[in-house]
């Protein structure tokens, strides 16, 4: 069920688009991130249907697409992404550009009646901004290939519509559709399509928009249904934000769907990650990266504990309410781990990067969970039960421990440097030789032997 907000986001972003001709009708919708799910559900825009788009092939007229991309065939292959930061999926120009244009050839001169367009990003990639022309092919003086500079309603294209679904209060991370219909039912007839499409922002490299799917359906075509979803009657309860001391991050904090949650999370959330996130930037460093300054919590029923993706945590509110005493903190502080280890940075900058462990993954959290935030619980401690399964693989807690015994015996630096490798896609197990002198084998056996040493020699202290 969508939310009066989402709505009212949806009413702006229709003011965002333009059309070339009174009788063009260009609607938007909007999903942000928690909203968004893998059927591209819109309260106005159908939703992307593979089976009814009309056949054609996609060419890049001027750029060049992200090797991180799908490619063209992701742009009507009638498959759309299943989560919010799939690239694999989508279709997006290369990093660092302003865009570039496609051009759609259907075959033949075709009616159409809708042209329709998706996209999905947690960040500013998913907006669309775009112009969108159509040609027969016959005009005089026809340029089936106009590069940027060239106008292409001076080379016999027609402008059908402008759309540019950027929303004013900044941000844009969410799924976008765009609707371009007519009063008529009729578009135009065109057997070629230009799309002219911008980046949403260069204030980095990555405003190219993903885009996941193009749908462009001839007259007669079944139009599917778009949402009936409507407002909800239940009371709005706007995100909580907490920021940092000195204002440089910001965390919202969404309990929308857990509003018996909005006391903990303004009182007790809040100010905890507003302190740590900072701190867990510090310790996390690498050359040219700058953390993400904004990222959300979104507390809801679900299944497990939490989940992280981009800048986007979501956390099961029913273990979360068990918890308010016990481990709900520290749970979402090894979440905002992940938001700093942003380990994608190495697909967009590496073009090799190297595969990251998983349990190096998870281990740097639980390290500064219960190492740095949390140490009096010992909660990472190693006892006479669970020595038999230590090995420096096990990840989470047991890996935790490891490498805070690494860290204190032989290289106080090895989970920053770890980090920055896993980061830019240098990971590789020499690391460990580098900072220590040892293979992680080597220091794996000595680990565990000193350990038990320790276990032993504490029990019989305590006999």
């Amino acid at each position: 069920m969508k939310t009066r907000s989402s709505f009212l986001v949806w009413a702006a972003l229709l003011a965002c688009a333009a059309s070339a001709r009174p009788d063009i009708t260009v609607v938007t919708g909007h999903n942000n991130n928690e909203e968004a799910t893998a059927a591209f559900e819109f309260r106005r825009v159908p939703p992307p249907d593979g089976n009814s788009g009309a056949p054609g092939k996609f060419t890049i007229v001027d750029g060049r697409g992200d090797p991180n991309g799908g490619g063209l065939e992701a742009l009507n292959d009638g498959r759309t992404p299943t989560e919010e930061d799939q690239p694999e999926e989508n279709f997006f120009f290369d990093a660092g550009t302003e865009g570039g244009r496609l051009r759609l050839d259907l075959g033949r001169a075709t009616p159409i009646q809708q042209i329709n367009t998706y996209s999905w990003h947690p960040g500013s990639r998913g907006p669309q901004v775009y112009k969108v022309y159509g040609a027969s092919g016959e005009a005089a003086g026809f340029n089936p290939a106009p590069k940027r500079g060239t106008d292409p309603a001076g080379c016999g294209w027609t402008l059908i519509a402008a759309v540019d679904t950027r929303p004013n209060d900044g941000g844009g991370g969410g799924q976008y559709g765009v609707s371009i219909g007519d009063s008529s039912g009729r578009v135009g007839e065109y057997r070629y399509l230009l799309f002219d499409c911008s980046a949403t922002e260069m204030e980095d490299d990555f405003g190219n928009t993903f885009y996941s799917e193009i749908n462009v359906l001839p007259v007669g075509a079944r139009v599917p249904s778009a949402s009936a979803a409507t407002e909800s009657n239940a009371p709005e309860i706007k995100p909580y934000v907490a920021r940092s001391a000195d204002g440089k991050y910001e965390i919202t904090i969404d309990t929308a769907r857990a509003p018996e949650l909005t006391e903990w999370a303004t009182n007790k959330l809040g100010p905890v990650l507003a302190e740590w996130y900072p701190k867990i930037v510090a310790l996390l460093p690498s050359e040219g990266f700058q953390a993400p300054e904004r990222f959300r919590v979104i507390l809801r029923p679900g299944r497990g504990v939490a989940a992280t993706r981009g800048t986007r945590i979501t956390a099961n509110a029913r273990w979360i309410k068990q918890e308010l005493t016990g481990q709900a903190l520290g749970s979402l502080v090894h979440e905002a781990v992940h938001v700093v280890q942003q380990y994608g940075y190495a697909r967009r900058h590496n073009p090799h990067p190297s595969e990251n462990p998983g349990y190096l993954v998870e281990g740097i959290a639980d390290y500064v969970r219960w190492f740095m935030y949390e140490p009096q619980s010992k909660g990472a401690e190693i006892s006479a039960r669970n020595l038999a399964q230590a090995n420096y693989d096990r990840s989470y807690r047991v890996t935790a421990n490891f490498l805070n015994w690494v860290g204190e015996k032989y290289d106080k630096e090895i989970v920053p440097q770890l980090n920055a490798a896993m980061r830019e896609g240098n990971y590789n197990t020499n690391l460990w030789v580098k900072g220590t002198g040892k293979t992680v084998e080597q220091l794996n056996t000595e680990w565990k032997q000193e350990l038990k040493k320790n276990i032993n020699g504490t029990a019989a202290g305590g006999s």
